[in-house]
């Protein structure tokens, strides 16, 4: 699709990514951080309304409600941990009921037992990381959310990569916080994932939304 059509059909996904990059390439720089709050904040908000402008179906909704609550918590973990962590939270409930009432019909037993990997290695890493009770407790919902996201009907080469990208970036956030790896090492690593984990969940949940609605 050339550039100039995919602006006019997809501006709000677009935008996320222009203000996502944008994020990455001043959060160490020299703009205050109110500044910094807005681009982290509106880049994934952006998502949300992406998906709202491409469908008006349930699940559509619920994914834009999964990526309000994340830009949400991006900008509450500016000010406080616990809040962000709250929201991120919220966003990771909100995520296993999309995918729990999206189920694959058919899954193999391979692919159940790298659910079941997920759901109890996260909580584990996050706690042989960061030795942090309230990081465990976060860490059972991310793994909750990766692993129905990877059991769901949803294409596992968007959402189910998507969530482990998510995954990845929120271990490396623990790892930091336990001094298992320096900042210099994970300030580089977490957005880059985080973002592109959001960014293929969104657009995977969408792109089945809408095929569902052309069947």
């Amino acid at each position: 699709m050339p550039k100039r059509a995919l602006i006019e059909s997809r501006p709000w996904l677009v935008a996320g990514i222009a203000l996502a990059i944008a994020f990455w390439l001043v959060a160490d720089g020299a703009p205050g951080g109110t500044f910094k709050i807005v681009l982290k904040g509106a880049s994934v908000a952006a998502l949300a309304g992406y998906a709202l402008s491409r469908s008006n179906a349930r699940d559509a909704r619920m994914i834009a409600a999964v990526m309000a609550a994340g830009a949400t918590g991006d900008v509450a973990l500016e000010l406080s941990t616990v809040a962000g962590g709250a929201f991120f939270l919220l966003s990771h409930l909100i995520a296993i009921a999309l995918y729990l009432s999206n189920r694959r019909p058919q899954t193999s037993s391979t692919q159940k037992a790298a659910a079941a990997a997920l759901f109890v290695g996260v909580p584990l890493s996050a706690w042989l990381l960061a030795r942090d009770p309230m990081a465990v407790i976060y860490a059972t919902a991310l793994g909750g959310m990766a692993a129905t996201a990877w059991l769901s009907r949803f294409s596992r080469y968007n959402v189910g990569i998507g969530a482990l990208m998510f995954v990845v970036s929120d271990l490396l956030i623990f790892a930091r916080l336990g001094g298992v790896l320096d900042e210099s090492v994970t300030g580089w690593l977490v957005w880059p994932l985080y973002y592109a984990g959001q960014l293929l969940i969104c657009t995977g949940v969408i792109r089945t939304v809408r095929r569902d609605h052309r069947a």
